[in-house]
């Protein structure tokens, strides 16, 4: 029998689809009934998580938590999380349900230590919250990899700008963040990365492999795979 896929979406929106299509994608059906049963919960109301990680905001852990529990309520029988930000906050969430949560982070560090395992340094193009949490850093320290990551200009003026910004992913645009991302993916490799890591879901919507000439590997597909493994058992 299959298994539930719940996902905690709404950080953002357009990250919370990417993983339903990935998901969609990879599975071998010819017809409806063949796919996976998936509940996603898209809550815009979860507050921002790098202005909690950095600037004291509001946190988002009361509606994370709400959002889990709602998905486990609902029949979830693990829970799929595509903000990477947010897996700062997992713990805690984890304590308050009984079903698991993937860790994204942590399914990507395998997976580089499995397919690429001469890569030792890890380009990280991702929020400031995920950059300056230190999540990635802790997670892959545990593998061997260690974590490249822009510096302090680059990510402000390019990666930030290209999430956040008046053209930003955020706001519906594409061709101006990719560009952004791009130089900085570049100043990455020029920095001696080996892999490039798409750190945040709404960057992997912008940048993709056919892009470069080095790996970019984008943990949301690898989150899709493992669901897709786990939902059938």
């Amino acid at each position: 029998m299959k298994k539930i896929i719940g996902i905690l979406g709404g950080m953002g929106p357009e990250a919370t689809s990417k993983l339903f299509q990935e998901i969609i994608s990879i599975t071998p059906a010819s017809k409806d009934q063949e796919h996976l049963p998936i509940i996603i919960y898209n809550n815009p109301s979860i507050p921002d998580r790098t202005e909690a990680i950095l600037y004291d905001g509001e946190s988002p852990v009361p509606e994370l938590v709400a959002t889990a529990k709602i998905l486990e309520k609902a029949g979830a029988d693990f829970i799929l999380m595509p903000c990477n930000a947010a897996h700062y906050f997992i713990d805690d969430i984890q304590k308050e349900i009984s079903i698991p949560i993937i860790n994204m982070l942590e399914e990507t560090a395998k997976f580089i230590n499995k397919n690429y395992s001469n890569a030792q340094s890890i380009g990280l193009l991702a929020t400031s919250g995920t950059v300056e949490s230190g999540i990635y850093n802790d997670v892959f320290d545990k593998f061997g990899l260690s974590i490249i990551v822009p510096d302090k200009n680059t990510q402000e003026g390019f990666v930030m700008r290209a999430v956040y910004g008046e053209k930003g992913i955020k706001a519906g645009y594409k061709s101006f963040p990719r560009n952004l991302l791009k130089k900085a993916a570049n100043e990455l490799i020029g920095k001696g990365a080996d892999i490039i890591v798409a750190g945040c879901t709404e960057i992997a919507i912008v940048i993709t492999q056919k892009l470069f000439d080095f790996v970019v590997v984008d943990p949301s597909k690898i989150l899709a795979e493992i669901a897709y493994k786990k939902a059938m058992g």
